[in-house]
């Protein structure tokens, strides 16, 4: 990969990095295309194409997330959750996929990127049982809003966000929402070299909600 693009990329989404973690994420796009060429990760076989539809898409959320821990729901070949806990590393990213081989791909790349924030997990997040509750829970292409927030929220923290990665605008899903769960942010995000629309959805427990479960106790 070019680090110079990688560079540019950076700079136009204005996060600062060191020379060590722009080494970590040009390590895993390689790791990620020699493992693609076996084990078909992701669709997406050409170089070039990587950076601005993996790369630079999953690190355009990392201003907006909140929280000392996150879970990436369906991470496949760990994306957002790796390239985000590189340029995170105060921030434990927990990973959970269904597929055997994408799991064992995000565990060996954590091994050889040595990353001591990231734990891979592979389970079906309806049936799966955490230690604890998480901060902050993302998906990148995962499912239907509905069923992102009706799958996954038990997982979350009480006044933890939920972040829905989308292409086009998901007008449609957001009508269908979970009645005890609101929007509380929209962001149409700009991704370097990305010529097609992305939006980060912010989604948490509605406030009538929270309101009741406190005057229960």
């Amino acid at each position: 990969m070019n680090r110079q693009r990688l560079q540019a990329g950076l700079d136009e989404l204005a996060m600062t990095v060191s020379a060590q973690q722009i080494d970590l994420l040009q390590n895993y796009t390689d790791l990620l295309m020699r493992w693609n060429k076996v084990y078909n990760l992701t669709a997406i076989k050409d170089a070039d194409q990587i950076l601005p539809l993996h790369l630079f898409d999953s690190l355009a959320v990392a201003p907006y997330l909140q929280g000392k821990n996150c879970l990436d729901v369906g991470s496949g070949a760990g994306l957002p959750g790796i390239p985000l806990a590189i340029v995170q590393p105060e921030r434990q990213f927990t990973l959970l996929d269904t597929v055997g081989k994408k799991a064992r791909f995000m565990q060996q790349a954590v091994i050889q990127l040595k990353l001591p924030n990231v734990s891979v997990t592979q389970a079906r997040v309806e049936s799966w049982s955490p230690r604890f509750a998480f901060d902050a829970i993302i998906s990148r292409a995962f499912a239907s809003i509905n069923d992102f927030v009706s799958l996954t929220a038990h997982h979350l923290k009480p006044q933890g966000t939920l972040y829905a990665m989308k292409g086009r605008y998901p007008a449609q899903e957001m009508t269908q929402l979970p009645a005890a769960y609101q929007v509380v942010a929209e962001t149409k995000l700009q991704v370097p070299e990305l010529d097609a629309e992305r939006y980060l959805i912010e989604i948490r427990q509605s406030q009538t909600v929270k309101t009741q479960q406190n005057a229960a106790k």
